[in-house]
């Protein structure tokens, strides 16, 4: 028996629980189906076969969600900040136990590679653990004087919260938002994506199992604008925290907007990765080859536009076109897989489209640009370059999601910096340059919510994460994240007897 087929009959068997009894919501601390009864049905992108049959929530589970959010949100609220701690890092460690069963059911549901996804658990535990020590100090503020007064800042737990994951990488994604949410004191009631929710269900498992209690977390499965409309509208959720498209959240802030809804967006990108000649070329080559291949190109960080300058384009791209076709695509759980397949046809039409888009608007096919065959006829599809391109094509405008890579020649640093600045997205982007003067006013100049320099996606827990534009409104991370889960609170003490106008006398 081969490692792959090792894997195949282990995820099978940790598979078998939703074939057999389904996707159940958990509302209360209860497993329970959709009030209506409605399911839906998700396919692995595989093989396109069936995995389970979904609860498919509406408004009315919501409701009773949101409900029971609520009435476990003084309780949690008032827990002390270390018993909080606790918990959070109970969860941290059921995550680690049961490491191996999360990344290879979330590999059949979602496409991605093992190789990336054995790792999905072990940094969704970071998270936990993380937030779970920043949980003591999370109601703490500053003192600030003045003449004659004092002013005391403190943190409070917004409420109940709602939050919204997409379907790439969703494990990870949801303890990115759920763990600082738990730690600031907030409850929640999420919803995951109806692509990808058998890891949600996993998780919500392991958090009352490591003891937190009944109603601080649920769970509501169902379509967006089914469920995830009732969650953005619902007057007992205080706040939305979504990952997901830009026109999606636009369509939730607006639905948000008659409760006056507190809402954290992390959205699209069409992120830069700019190269100047004199950059260490192998590295940038490494760096740029696994910002848009790996995780199958879903990934709102990838470095989907390649800004070369014109000295070494040619040779630049060559190197990348030759490593995209080196690319091994093929079975998720084959541990020598770099690329699966995408998540479900309808996503892998839409990236296919663009092959015919780029081809007419004059880019060339350097490598890719066509579906291709993998184990089990699921949504498999080459890793592509498109070369000869420039910014106003749509494949450098549209974010593709997928292995796609669009490579833009430039002159001099002006141009560079217009070309990476002329999108209507601003969330990362990656500069490479060996002159420290050049990457402090690119970085400064690029609008961008992150910039890496001379790296790919090297990721700091305590620094703020999110981006500028149509990528998204306010940062995770660190400290940042207690801004959205929280509300500041300040207490002004007069020290001194200090004049008060009379009015009346």
């Amino acid at each position: 028996m081969t490692q792959l087929d090792d894997n195949i009959a282990r995820a099978t068997g940790f598979l078998a629980r939703f074939a057999k009894d389904g996707v159940l919501n958990h509302i209360g601390g209860h497993a329970v189906p959709a009030a209506s009864g409605k399911t839906f049905e998700i396919i692995s992108p595989v093989d396109l076969k069936p995995l389970a049959e979904v609860a498919r929530g509406d408004a009315v589970d919501i409701d009773a969600a949101a409900k029971a959010a609520h009435a476990a949100f003084a309780a949690w609220a008032a827990l002390p900040g270390a018993e909080r701690r606790k918990i959070l890092h109970r969860i941290a460690d059921g995550i680690e136990a049961r490491a191996d069963e999360i990344a290879m059911v979330e590999c059949m549901d979602t496409g991605q590679a093992l190789r990336f996804m054995s790792k999905a658990a072990l940094r969704g535990a970071e998270n936990f653990r993380f937030f779970a020590d920043k949980a003591v100090e999370a109601r703490d503020g500053k003192t600030i004087q003045a003449l004659g007064q004092v002013n005391m800042t403190s943190r409070a737990p917004l409420g109940p919260v709602g939050i919204i994951t997409p379907w790439n990488t969703p494990f990870m994604l949801s303890t990115w938002k759920i763990a600082p949410a738990l730690a600031a004191g907030c409850t929640v009631v999420h919803k995951p994506a109806e692509f990808s929710p058998l890891s949600a269900r996993l998780l919500v498992e392991i958090a009352e199992e490591a003891g937190l209690p009944k109603g601080v977390w649920n769970l509501v499965n169902g379509l967006g604008e089914e469920a995830g409309k009732a969650l953005t509208e619902h007057p007992l959720i205080r706040a939305v925290g979504f990952v997901g498209e830009s026109r999606t959240g636009s369509m939730i802030m607006a639905q948000g907007a008659k409760t006056l809804k507190r809402v954290h967006f992390e959205l699209g990108g069409k992120n830069p990765v700019i190269v100047f000649d004199d950059a260490d070329i192998d590295r940038a080559v490494d760096a740029a080859v696994f910002m848009i291949y790996s995780l199958n190109g879903e990934r709102c960080t990838s470095s989907s536009r390649l800004l070369v300058q014109e000295g070494i384009y040619d040779s630049f791209t060559a190197k990348i076109a030759a490593r995209a076709r080196a690319i091994k695509v093929g079975h998720p759980l084959d541990p020598e897989t770099e690329v699966g397949p995408l998540i479900h046809p309808v996503h892998e039409k839409k990236v296919l489209s663009y092959f015919e888009i780029g081809r007419a608007d004059g880019a060339t096919v350097a490598a890719g640009g066509e579906k291709a065959t993998g184990p089990g006829g699921g949504c498999y599809v080459k890793p592509t370059l498109f070369t000869g391109a420039h910014n106003k094509m749509r494949i450098a405008q549209e974010e593709i999601f997928g292995p796609v890579l669009t490579a833009i020649p430039f002159k001099d640093e002006a141009e560079a910096l217009a070309v990476a600045n002329d999108v209507p997205y601003g969330l990362a982007a990656y500069l490479w340059t060996q002159d420290v003067t050049r990457a402090f006013r690119f970085s400064e100049s690029v609008q961008a919510g992150m910039v890496w320099v001379n790296s790919e996606n090297n990721r700091h827990l305590p620094t703020p994460f999110g981006g500028s534009k149509e990528s998204g409104i306010g940062r995770d991370g660190g400290d940042w994240s207690f801004d959205f889960y929280m509300e500041t609170k300040n207490v002004c003490f007069a020290t001194t007897a200090h004049s008060i106008p009379k009015l009346g006398k």
